[in-house]
Protein backbone atom coordinates (compact mmCIF):
# COMPACT_ATOMS: atom_id res chain seq x y z
CA UNK A 1 0.00 0.00 0.00
CA UNK A 2 1.20 3.63 -0.78
CA UNK A 3 2.37 5.39 2.16
CA UNK A 4 1.41 8.60 0.83
CA UNK A 5 -1.98 7.67 -1.60
CA UNK A 6 -3.50 6.00 1.52
CA UNK A 7 -3.62 9.57 3.69
CA UNK A 8 -6.93 11.39 3.84
CA UNK A 9 -7.05 14.40 2.21
CA UNK A 10 -8.14 16.83 4.02
CA UNK A 11 -10.86 19.48 3.13
CA UNK A 12 -10.70 23.45 5.19
CA UNK A 13 -13.46 25.33 5.76
CA UNK A 14 -14.43 27.37 2.38
CA UNK A 15 -12.76 24.69 -0.07
CA UNK A 16 -14.99 22.28 -1.92
CA UNK A 17 -14.47 19.37 -3.86
CA UNK A 18 -16.55 17.88 -6.73
CA UNK A 19 -16.46 14.63 -9.35
CA UNK A 20 -17.79 14.73 -12.26
CA UNK A 21 -16.42 12.06 -15.48
CA UNK A 22 -13.14 11.14 -13.68
CA UNK A 23 -12.45 15.10 -13.22
CA UNK A 24 -12.08 16.59 -9.86
CA UNK A 25 -12.86 20.33 -9.38
CA UNK A 26 -11.67 21.78 -6.06
CA UNK A 27 -12.74 25.53 -5.61
CA UNK A 28 -12.48 28.44 -2.72
CA UNK A 29 -12.84 32.04 -3.06
CA UNK A 30 -9.61 32.32 -4.66
CA UNK A 31 -10.33 30.25 -7.46
CA UNK A 32 -10.82 26.80 -8.88
CA UNK A 33 -8.60 24.06 -10.23
CA UNK A 34 -9.48 20.77 -12.24
CA UNK A 35 -7.38 17.42 -12.06
CA UNK A 36 -7.84 14.84 -14.97
CA UNK A 37 -7.96 11.15 -13.30
CA UNK A 38 -6.58 8.51 -14.06
CA UNK A 39 -9.04 5.60 -14.79
CA UNK A 40 -7.13 2.75 -12.59
CA UNK A 41 -7.82 5.38 -9.62
CA UNK A 42 -10.97 5.92 -7.63
CA UNK A 43 -11.72 9.48 -5.60
CA UNK A 44 -14.12 9.61 -3.01
CA UNK A 45 -14.85 12.94 -1.95
CA UNK A 46 -17.16 12.74 1.47
CA UNK A 47 -17.84 16.30 3.24
CA UNK A 48 -14.47 17.34 4.67
CA UNK A 49 -12.58 14.52 3.32
CA UNK A 50 -10.70 13.25 -0.24
CA UNK A 51 -10.12 9.37 -0.18
CA UNK A 52 -7.92 8.20 -2.96
CA UNK A 53 -7.70 4.11 -4.00
CA UNK A 54 -6.38 2.35 -6.59
CA UNK A 55 -8.53 -0.53 -8.28
CA UNK A 56 -5.70 -3.17 -8.84
CA UNK A 57 -2.37 -3.79 -8.13
CA UNK A 58 0.08 -3.29 -11.56
CA UNK A 59 3.06 -1.07 -11.52
CA UNK A 60 1.77 1.49 -13.48
CA UNK A 61 -1.04 2.06 -10.90
CA UNK A 62 0.80 1.90 -7.74
CA UNK A 63 2.85 4.77 -8.83
CA UNK A 64 -0.22 6.61 -9.92
CA UNK A 65 -1.55 6.06 -6.43
CA UNK A 66 0.95 8.47 -4.39
CA UNK A 67 1.06 11.05 -7.34
CA UNK A 68 -2.67 11.56 -7.21
CA UNK A 69 -3.02 11.99 -3.61
CA UNK A 70 0.12 14.26 -3.60
CA UNK A 71 -1.80 16.14 -6.62
CA UNK A 72 -4.94 16.15 -4.97
CA UNK A 73 -3.25 17.34 -1.51
CA UNK A 74 -1.97 20.36 -4.01
CA UNK A 75 -4.93 21.66 -5.52
CA UNK A 76 -6.40 21.31 -2.18
CA UNK A 77 -3.65 23.76 -0.16
CA UNK A 78 -3.31 26.29 -3.18
CA UNK A 79 -6.95 26.86 -3.02
CA UNK A 80 -7.28 27.23 0.88
CA UNK A 81 -3.47 29.33 1.15
CA UNK A 82 -1.82 29.93 -2.38
CA UNK A 83 1.61 28.99 -2.97
CA UNK A 84 4.89 31.49 -2.82
CA UNK A 85 7.95 31.76 -4.00
CA UNK A 86 10.45 34.62 -3.15
CA UNK A 87 13.96 35.89 -5.54
CA UNK A 88 16.34 37.77 -4.80
CA UNK A 89 18.78 39.13 -7.32
CA UNK A 90 22.76 40.14 -6.72
CA UNK A 91 24.78 41.61 -8.50
CA UNK A 92 25.87 45.42 -9.96
CA UNK A 93 22.88 46.80 -12.09
CA UNK A 94 20.70 43.72 -11.49
CA UNK A 95 17.37 44.46 -10.88
CA UNK A 96 13.55 43.86 -12.25
CA UNK A 97 10.42 46.13 -12.60
CA UNK A 98 6.84 45.37 -13.95
CA UNK A 99 5.24 47.14 -16.87
CA UNK A 100 1.66 45.55 -17.52
CA UNK A 101 1.81 41.58 -17.91
CA UNK A 102 5.41 42.03 -18.28
CA UNK A 103 8.54 41.50 -15.69
CA UNK A 104 11.32 43.28 -17.50
CA UNK A 105 14.81 42.22 -15.15
CA UNK A 106 18.43 43.27 -15.50
CA UNK A 107 20.28 40.53 -14.98
CA UNK A 108 23.90 42.04 -16.63
CA UNK A 109 23.46 41.23 -20.09
CA UNK A 110 23.48 44.00 -22.81
CA UNK A 111 19.69 43.99 -23.30
CA UNK A 112 16.72 43.76 -20.54
CA UNK A 113 15.13 40.09 -20.39
CA UNK A 114 11.74 40.80 -21.08
CA UNK A 115 9.14 37.42 -19.52
CA UNK A 116 5.62 37.44 -19.68
CA UNK A 117 3.60 36.16 -16.75
CA UNK A 118 1.81 33.32 -16.79
CA UNK A 119 -2.24 32.95 -15.86
CA UNK A 120 -3.09 32.98 -12.69
CA UNK A 121 0.17 34.33 -11.16
CA UNK A 122 0.64 37.30 -9.07
CA UNK A 123 4.61 38.75 -9.37
CA UNK A 124 5.71 41.16 -7.01
CA UNK A 125 8.84 43.36 -7.65
CA UNK A 126 10.60 45.36 -4.41
CA UNK A 127 13.09 45.00 -1.71
CA UNK A 128 16.15 47.69 -2.21
CA UNK A 129 16.77 48.94 -5.88
CA UNK A 130 14.22 46.42 -6.55
CA UNK A 131 16.02 43.53 -6.30
CA UNK A 132 13.78 41.16 -5.19
CA UNK A 133 11.10 38.96 -6.64
CA UNK A 134 8.02 37.50 -5.36
CA UNK A 135 5.76 35.15 -7.57
CA UNK A 136 2.42 33.68 -6.02
CA UNK A 137 -0.45 31.81 -7.12
CA UNK A 138 -2.92 28.79 -6.33
CA UNK A 139 -1.31 26.31 -8.62
CA UNK A 140 2.04 25.03 -7.83
CA UNK A 141 3.65 23.39 -10.89
CA UNK A 142 2.58 26.95 -12.18
CA UNK A 143 3.88 29.20 -9.34
CA UNK A 144 7.24 27.10 -9.74
CA UNK A 145 7.97 26.63 -13.09
CA UNK A 146 7.90 30.66 -13.61
CA UNK A 147 10.45 31.20 -10.45
CA UNK A 148 12.66 28.39 -12.14
CA UNK A 149 12.84 30.34 -16.04
CA UNK A 150 13.00 33.54 -13.43
CA UNK A 151 16.04 31.99 -11.56
CA UNK A 152 17.11 30.74 -15.17
CA UNK A 153 17.89 33.95 -16.87
CA UNK A 154 21.42 34.23 -14.85
CA UNK A 155 21.74 31.23 -12.32
CA UNK A 156 23.93 31.94 -9.47
CA UNK A 157 27.30 31.73 -9.85
CA UNK A 158 30.15 30.39 -7.43
CA UNK A 159 33.14 32.90 -7.40
CA UNK A 160 31.04 35.90 -6.87
CA UNK A 161 28.23 34.85 -5.73
CA UNK A 162 26.20 36.90 -8.54
CA UNK A 163 23.38 35.94 -9.91
CA UNK A 164 18.95 35.26 -9.37
CA UNK A 165 19.04 32.93 -6.26
CA UNK A 166 15.71 31.76 -4.23
CA UNK A 167 15.89 33.55 -0.80
CA UNK A 168 16.14 29.79 0.66
CA UNK A 169 19.11 28.88 -1.25
CA UNK A 170 22.54 28.92 0.22
CA UNK A 171 25.38 29.30 -2.66
CA UNK A 172 28.35 27.35 -1.81
CA UNK A 173 31.36 29.55 -2.59
CA UNK A 174 34.32 28.81 -3.82
CA UNK A 175 38.07 30.34 -3.47
CA UNK A 176 39.34 32.29 -6.61
CA UNK A 177 43.13 31.85 -7.76
CA UNK A 178 45.59 32.22 -4.96
CA UNK A 179 47.89 35.34 -6.44
CA UNK A 180 51.60 34.48 -6.66
CA UNK A 181 51.86 31.44 -4.66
Amino acid sequence: MSRIGRLPVNLPDGVSAVIDNNVLTVKSNKGSLTLDIPSVIKVNVNEKVINVERLNEEKHTRQLHGTTRANIHNMVVGVSDGFKKELIMKGTGYKAELAGKKLIMYVGYSHPINMDIPEGIKVEVGGNNNTSVTVSGINKQVVGQFSALIRGTRLPEPYKGKGVMYTTEHVRRKEGKKAGK
